[in-house]
């Protein structure tokens, strides 16, 4: 076939990666996500324990970005799909930053890679970690259900979350702060859609109202453990860089009954999930589903630690 005319990526192989195309496909030159931005622990803080706390709040984005995205080309329609891949990358926007935020408090948490990787911190954790590592809460990784369930659980973690970053902005941590300044107008975002659409499947038809309310039986066991403190989350919060947890609790029911109200939604009776001997997500115990989850997530990474992407 005669190429007289060139290719289209003939600009990309020879001007904007100076005549190396081993890398176009994927792009280069990606800048460190705190770049410019004082990541000096605070006074009285330790940096084991901030480096502890960004891992909770960043794993419970990252495996939750992750179970949306699972979403996309899958969602009742196309607008609710492109909502679903956006919720998902604002999530995991956060996650990149706590993550690397977390790397600079203890660089010890990172996992060692070869000689030579190229892998930034915040992927390392994010892709490098065995289970047992990850620190993220339960209700971020179960196995995604149907639509309904998407939304339940949206709307759960979101309510959390929100509050959370809303107190979070106060933080004696510089980037801590500046993670939730901006986070608050995504996750607003975020709980307003999953509550409209609770209020629109509860309120649609018999089927809709069904299986939402499914969904909220199966789901409301987990939501304790978005409220329920970790000795972590305690003394970082009195360090004045975090939130501890257990203080959202009243927010977090007056919002979600709310909701409940509204939508003419019994609230469940379900007793929290109980850890396993005590152990739950915040100390690295999660559900089987988990382990498939990461193996996904992580199999090319894993396969190719030295590689440029």
């Amino acid at each position: 076939m005669s190429d007289d005319h060139g290719s289209v990526f003939d600009g990309l192989i020879d001007g904007d990666l100076g005549g190396d195309s081993s890398q176009w496909a994927f792009g280069t030159g990606f800048e460190d996500p705190l770049a410019g931005v004082d990541t000096t622990v605070p006074a009285g803080t330790d940096p084991a324990e901030l480096a502890a706390y960004c891992l909770m709040l960043g794993d419970d984005a990252l495996i939750m970005s992750q179970r949306l995205a699972e979403w996309c080309s899958r969602a009742p329609d196309l607008e609710e799909d492109i909502a679903l891949a956006n919720i998902a990358l604002d999530l995991l926007g956060q996650a990149r930053l706590l993550l690397a935020r977390a790397a600079a408090a203890d660089p010890g948490a990172v996992p060692v890679l070869p000689e030579g990787s190229p892998v930034p911190a915040e992927d390392a954790l994010a892709f490098f970690r065995e289970a047992g590592a990850f620190r993220n809460v339960r209700l971020a990784e179960v196995p995604n259900g149907d639509f309904a369930h998407a939304v339940v659980r949206l709307l759960l973690f979101s309510v959390a979350r929100l509050a959370l970053l809303e107190r979070l902005r106060g933080s004696a941590d510089a980037v801590l702060a500046a993670v939730a300044g901006k986070g608050v107008k995504e996750v607003a975002y975020h709980r307003d859609w999953a509550g409209r659409w609770f209020l629109t499947l509860a309120q649609g038809t018999e089927e809709s109202r069904r299986r939402l309310v499914t969904a909220l039986d199966a789901l409301w066991p987990l939501l304790d453990e978005l409220v329920t403190a970790h000795p972590v989350e305690v003394s970082v919060a009195r360090a004045g860089a975090g939130v501890d947890p257990a203080s959202l609790r009243g927010e977090v029911d007056a919002v979600l009954d709310q909701v409940l109200a509204v939508s003419g939604v019994d609230r469940p009776d379900r007793p929290p999930l109980a850890g396993v001997a005590g152990r739950t997500g915040r100390h690295g115990t999660h559900t089987e589903a988990f382990g498939l989850l990461l193996a996904e997530m992580q199999v090319v990474a894993r396969a190719h630690p030295n590689g440029r992407w």
